[in-house]
């Protein structure tokens, strides 16, 4: 078995640090189910400001709030504002990879969300291992594309 990402959120600024919490991160359950991120699953942290990685568990926080509070020992690792990208895993197989196809929301200000993609892993007409990232799908009629302007603020 391997570990591949399972979703991703990517650029998402620290809202809080709650230094005397008993541990853990917490996050906007919207942005958590948009995601993939479930309650009590533990996340890779990686601040991009200090360089700071850390592992912990995710709590929901209020829906629609934006919220990335850091508690416990973890607020040690990040100051509010710093941006931060916070990744799952999952073990098993390619074949696991292929069929989950993680999705990534990227960050803009105030924690919005401006752009929605996939991690589609693939075997090409040889039998390859190949991987794109397309444009998460909108709920139209027509397939996701390749994303070709991928933003990252």
């Amino acid at each position: 078995m391997q570990s591949f990402v399972r979703a991703k959120l990517h650029g998402i600024r620290v809202t809080g640090a709650d230094l005397n919490y008993h541990g853990s991160i917490t996050l906007d359950a919207d942005l958590c189910r948009e995601a993939g991120l479930d309650p009590l699953e533990f996340v890779e942290i990686w601040n991009k400001m200090s360089g700071a990685r850390i592992s912990t568990y995710v709590l929901y926080g209020p829906a629609g709030s934006g919220c990335c509070v850091l508690n416990g020992a973890a607020a040690r690792t990040c100051q509010v504002g710093d941006e931060v990208i916070i990744a799952s895993a999952s073990y098993g197989s390619v074949d696991d990879v292929i069929s989950h196809k993680p999705r990534v929301l990227i960050f803009g200000e105030g924690n919005r969300v401006v752009d929605r993609v996939v991690y589609d892993v693939f075997r090409d007409e040889a039998g390859r291992l190949d991987m794109r990232i397309i444009e998460a799908e909108t709920g139209a009629e027509e397939a996701p594309r390749v994303a070709t302007q991928i933003r990252v603020v």
